[in-house]
Order: structure tokens, then sequence, then C-alpha cells
């Protein structure tokens, strides 16, 4: 994964990153479950810098399970949630995977908060399990 493009259902809001994705993850806390109509959400970190978007973005403010304070970035015209962002953590931003263009492109590598997830929720044993939140992954030097 080099340049990695995607944007909302209406095409008002798009996005590029020039970089690999930091971590991917599908995460089963209450509150993906409910921006995924039941389901997890899949989830790419990357460093906020490598992020450009052009559009308009509207912003839903909450505490994450996690306690964190975080910025929910959606199209104001369709609906479409795209983006995440802990204050406590500056330097990197959370791309929702529905919204790529090439969605072929993504390699979970853990999934998070599993004591949330239902009964019926399929969790790859193949696949690292967290059941709340990880430690935050790093930026190398050269990402900064």
């Amino acid at each position: 994964m080099g340049i990695t493009n995607g944007g909302c259902l209406c095409g008002a809001v798009r996005y590029t990153v020039n970089t690999k994705p930091l971590v991917t993850r599908a995460c089963w806390c209450n509150l993906c479950q409910s921006l995924a109509s039941g389901n997890a959400t899949i989830n790419l970190a990357f460093p906020t810098s490598a992020l450009r978007i052009t559009g308009d973005l509207s912003d839903y403010v909450s505490i994450a399970e996690g306690g964190n304070k975080m910025h929910r970035r959606f199209c104001p015209s369709c609906g479409v949630h795209l983006f995440s962002e802990a204050e406590e953590k500056p330097h990197m931003i959370v791309v929702r995977a529905g919204t790529l263009d090439d969605k072929e492109q993504i390699d979970v590598g853990g999934i998070i908060w599993t004591s949330e997830a239902p009964s019926w929720a399929y969790l790859d044993p193949s696949v690292p399990h967290f059941d709340k939140q990880p430690p935050t992954p790093q930026l190398n030097n050269d990402e900064c």
C-alpha cells in the first residue's frame, strides 16, 4: 500500500494518503458497532501529516470508551463517516476502510474491543485479539 485514495458516498469529500498504515484493526467497541450498523469497523491508522483532504467535513465530538476525546468526522452532504482523531494523539488519524477506493489492499492486523463483541461475531483466530484498547502505534522517525 503506497498511495491510498478514498472518499465519501457522494464524492464531496476526497482524500489521499501517501504512506502505509501504522496499523489496521477491526474494532468491536459499542460506538463502532453503531457506526457499522451492528458490525465492527475496519480502521487504518495513518500519520496525520500523510493525509490530504479536500471537501468540507462535519465533526461529532465524544469521549471514547478508552477515555480519549474524539473527533469523528463525516461528510455533511451524505453522512458517511470517514475519519476519527483523538485529541490526545494528534500525530495519528484513523480512516474508515469502507471509504477506500480499493478495499482489496486491507490487511487486518488485530481485532480490538473483543470484550464488547456480540456472541455471534466472527473473531478470526489467526489475528491477534485485544479485550480493550491496545497500545497506540508509534511513528517511525521518517514518518514525523
